[in-house]
């Protein structure tokens, strides 16, 4: 009795003995690959987690060890920033990130809002695109050019306005960082409005709407989770800067009496004295403990965009 070849049927198709064979060993390696990818996804993702958490325990245990010379309300709460006199009271350099990033927000959030809407809502479609690619490429240019340029140009202007010798402080560096931070709030918040569909639009219209009262009353509200996301980038940004921020601020680790007196931030701080300190002393353990107090708010922050990101995606 004569033998017959295997035969493997694939997608209807009868295939003889030599073809099925390919065809297994072709399922296996596409097999292999796929677990191998998976593998090295998952030690990709491992090793970022565990640099991150080395960051974390080297910057955290470091900084932690200022508290074994020094009370945590004498280094939260003095305003006393003496390292030459061991005293270091961060207070004045806490309170002057948190007034810089405030005074940040209040100028570049009706800005950004108001290019953004203009963006999608107004602009014809030729402009547009121009304006777009000159958001893109002011988000790329380094933060110390941003610096250069209000060294440069900002400050000589605030000096003739308020009459000052210096003109640097939080106007200054809040003006810098207001430019640094817009490209991103104006991008970030256009791609919020425009993904509002557009029956929400012609559906106020239709209801008598003018296009402000359109604007205002159904475009901004529907899309407010992706503007408040863009503003929490923004203010992650304008926390962490360093350099731009060094070149105009004025260094001075002091409360400000107005918004021209010369002070200083957490980063300024860190940046102007770190490379001058002794390793294993007091004045390093507070630079890095103010160090680590950065980088618990910028984790804080991004913990606070996906939360806002997934009860945006959860209420959708």
């Amino acid at each position: 009795m004569k033998k017959t070849k295997p035969l493997l049927i694939v997608d209807g198709s009868v295939l003889a003995a030599p073809a099925a064979k390919r065809m297994g060993r072709r399922g296996k390696r596409t097999r292999l690959q796929n677990r191998m990818f998976r593998r090295y996804v998952q030690l990709s993702i491992a090793s970022l987690c565990l640099v991150l958490a080395m960051v974390l325990i080297l910057v955290g245990q470091t900084g932690l060890t200022v508290f074994k010379t020094l009370s945590p309300a004498d280094f939260f709460f003095s305003l006393d920033w003496t390292p030459e006199e061991d005293r270091f009271g961060a207070g004045s350099l806490i309170l002057g990130t948190l007034m810089l990033t405030g005074l940040t927000l209040l100028f570049a959030v009706p800005l950004s809002v108001g290019v953004a809407v203009f963006l999608s809502e107004i602009c014809p479609p030729w402009l547009k695109r121009i304006y777009r690619t000159m958001l893109d490429i002011l988000v790329g240019i380094p933060s110390v050019v941003y610096g250069y340029i209000g060294l440069t140009v900002l400050l000589p202007i605030i000096r003739q306005a308020s009459g000052e010798n210096l003109g640097d402080g939080l106007l200054a560096a809040s003006l810098v960082l207001t430019l640094m931070v817009l490209p991103t709030i104006c991008r970030v918040s256009d791609d919020a409005l425009t993904a509002v569909p557009s029956s929400y639009r012609e559906a106020a219209y239709a209801l008598g709407s003018t296009r402000l009262q359109m604007i205002a009353k159904v475009l901004v509200p529907c899309a407010s989770r992706g503007i408040l996301s863009a503003v929490i980038l923004g203010m992650a940004r304008a926390i962490g800067e360093t350099m731009a921020i060094v070149m105009v601020i004025g260094n001075t680790a002091q409360m400000p009496r107005d918004l021209v007196t010369p002070t200083a931030v957490l980063t300024s701080n860190i940046v102007m004295q770190i490379s001058n300190v002794e390793f294993d002393s007091t004045w390093s353990h507070a630079l890095y403990m103010m160090a680590f107090l950065l980088l618990i708010l910028s984790l804080a922050l991004i913990i606070l965009l996906r939360a806002v990101r997934a009860k945006g995606g959860n209420e959708a």
